[in-house]
């Protein structure tokens, strides 16, 4: 037990700090960009509708390393928008704490954005047209009608972003690299210390994982239990 308390108190914890600071940068981008590109979907018209989902949502289905290839690819100081971004405006996205946060933005979003889009899918379309009736514009039915209608699949589609973009190991580790304090990770730091066969280190960390993404996982389920109070159980 007094070893165990001694490996806490060494603990580098800047791992988590800079995984929490990833996720929620991430999630707060992720929210706004995921209803905006619900939003614009729903509003298309087939094939370009089909087309546009399967690229916004090709990040869920992609290995995390193929998004962080091509992530590497675009922002590489190297490249086109790598050296515009770093003559023009000073910004390094290739390992640094920026990196991490588009890295795990473009891999979290996808999450978002779905539940927002089924979210929005699920709500009745008769108060959409009770806002036009009373004279609501598009704008104000979206925010005063649509918004509040969805909101317990937009909190649960939020979280599960956060937990997507705490944990994100691949691409960041392409695009932001593991650089200690800077952007070392959870995930990256289990990676190294299991490489070191340093088990119990790796366990903390594990079981630290383990209680966030247990804590978003209820959150979430207290949240889809918001839509099912005044629905009749079946049988």
């Amino acid at each position: 037990m007094d070893s165990f308390v001694e490996i806490l108190g060494s603990l580098d914890w800047s791992p988590l700090w800079i995984s929490l600071k990833t996720g929620i940068v991430a999630t707060i981008l992720c929210f706004f960009l995921g209803i905006f590109a619900a939003r614009a979907v729903m509003n298309m018209r087939s094939p370009l509708k089909a087309v546009v989902d399967g690229f916004l949502t090709m990040p869920l289905v992609l290995p995390p390393t193929v998004a962080g290839f091509f992530l590497l690819f675009l922002f590489s100081k190297r490249r086109p928008l790598g050296i515009f971004l770093w003559d023009t405006y000073g910004i390094k996205v290739v390992q640094s704490f920026l990196g991490c946060v588009i890295a795990a933005t473009v891999i979290a979003f996808p999450l978002m954005y779905r539940n927002a889009r089924a979210a929005f899918e699920l709500i009745d379309i008769n108060l959409v047209y009770a806002g036009r009736t009373l004279g609501m514009s598009e704008n104000k039915i979206f925010f005063k009608v649509v918004i509040p209608t969805a909101g317990p699949g937009l909190i649960s589609g939020t979280i599960l972003t956060f937990a997507r973009a705490l944990g994100e190991y691949g691409a960041t580790s392409m695009l932001a690299g593991n650089i200690p304090g800077k952007t070392a990770t959870i995930s990256q730091r289990i990676a190294l210390v299991m490489q070191d066969q340093d088990y119990v280190t790796g366990g903390i960390w594990v079981l630290i994982v383990i209680i966030i993404a247990f804590a978003a996982i209820v959150l979430m389920n207290l949240a889809a239990g918001k839509t099912q109070k005044n629905v009749k159980r079946w049988g």
